[in-house]
């Protein structure tokens, strides 16, 4: 096929939420599709969509995701302007990302992963280890929740929504003692000077795809496709369909505190995955290898495997 690349008179329209670390994102995108293809910025429009989850009086509410309506509160709005021809592709956080699309969309363009670590917050305390007995904790990921419940269950975890800039305003306003954010997110965002520390996967396994920008098209579109194969990145690609087929295969919703982080070495994938209970309680982990070509299968067995390890009740959530 012949490939049309956008142009002033008809530019490629990048639809993406209105927060800082969106529009970095977007930018982001944008930069990497004009180095591609020697086009200017006037080539491309950034559309800005606002979603469900950026109602500022839910974020003011600070209720879990799971009660706002899930992960695709996020997402929705956007989907739909991709599907009616609003914008050409969006790009996404892909830790917020469902592990199945509307019918009509594709979800295969990952730049490459940043930083995948979590990163400890905290205006007076160094370390996760130094918070003193019964510090509050912000946050609004039950990944994390349970994590950190599992690691000091004196801790006092209370839910902390908003984008980065909202999270450390009221850090700031001593809602709570520590928050965490992502690494790569700082980063993103030239504020990496932020994080009092950055925790070790071995400490704190992150969330699935943390880290990645995934960049979403219509599926008939192909000459949108040709233009994303340039800037797709192999190695996250392959790290990723490993790290969502353990998701999927687990029912990973906002409901689940499911952690997950496939590494590359050579031709070999390694997978490390972690379910818990939402409290804290009770942890079940694995570790496993697999050649890269059978990472999606690797997470799909790992997950099964995670399943039949678990005791009566403890996936209730699956229900």
């Amino acid at each position: 096929m012949t490939l049309t690349t956008p142009s002033p008179a008809s530019p490629l329209k990048i639809g993406t939420r209105g927060s800082p670390l969106a529009l970095a994102q977007a930018y982001e995108t944008r930069r990497r599709l004009m180095a591609a293809f020697d086009l200017a910025e006037d080539a491309f429009e950034i559309v800005v969509i606002t979603t469900s989850g950026d109602n500022a009086q839910l974020i003011a509410k600070d209720k879990p995701l799971k009660e706002l309506g899930g992960k695709g509160l996020f997402t929705k709005e956007i989907e739909e302007a991709l599907l009616v021809g609003g914008i050409d592709i969006a790009v996404h956080s892909m830790k917020d990302m469902p592990v199945a699309q509307p019918e009509g969309l594709l979800l295969d363009t990952y730049l490459p992963r940043e930083d995948t670590r979590d990163a400890f917050v905290s205006p007076n305390v160094a370390t996760l280890a130094d918070l003193p007995k019964g510090a509050v904790v912000g946050t609004s990921s039950l990944r994390r929740r349970a994590q950190l419940l599992h690691f000091r269950s004196d801790l006092n975890v209370v839910e902390f929504r908003g984008n980065v800039q909202t999270r450390l305003k009221k850090l700031g306003n001593g809602v709570a003692d520590c928050t965490f954010l992502a690494v790569a997110g700082l980063n993103r965002l030239d504020m990496g000077h932020v994080a009092a520390s950055a925790i070790s996967p071995e400490d704190m396994l992150p969330a699935v795809a943390q880290g990645a920008i995934g960049i979403e098209r219509r599926a008939a579109d192909n000459n949108t496709a040709a233009l994303l194969e340039a800037i797709h990145d192999t190695p996250t690609g392959h790290r990723l369909a490993a790290e969502r087929a353990f998701l999927a295969a687990l029912d990973g919703s906002c409901e689940t505190p499911i952690a997950g982080l496939a590494e590359l070495d050579g031709t070999t994938l390694r997978l490390r995955g972690e379910v818990l209970r939402p409290d804290g309680t009770e942890s079940i982990d694995a570790d496993q290898t697999a050649p890269i070509e059978d990472g999606a299968e690797l997470g799909e067995a790992m997950a099964q495997d995670l399943l039949a390890q678990a005791g009566d009740g403890f996936f209730e959530w699956r229900s």
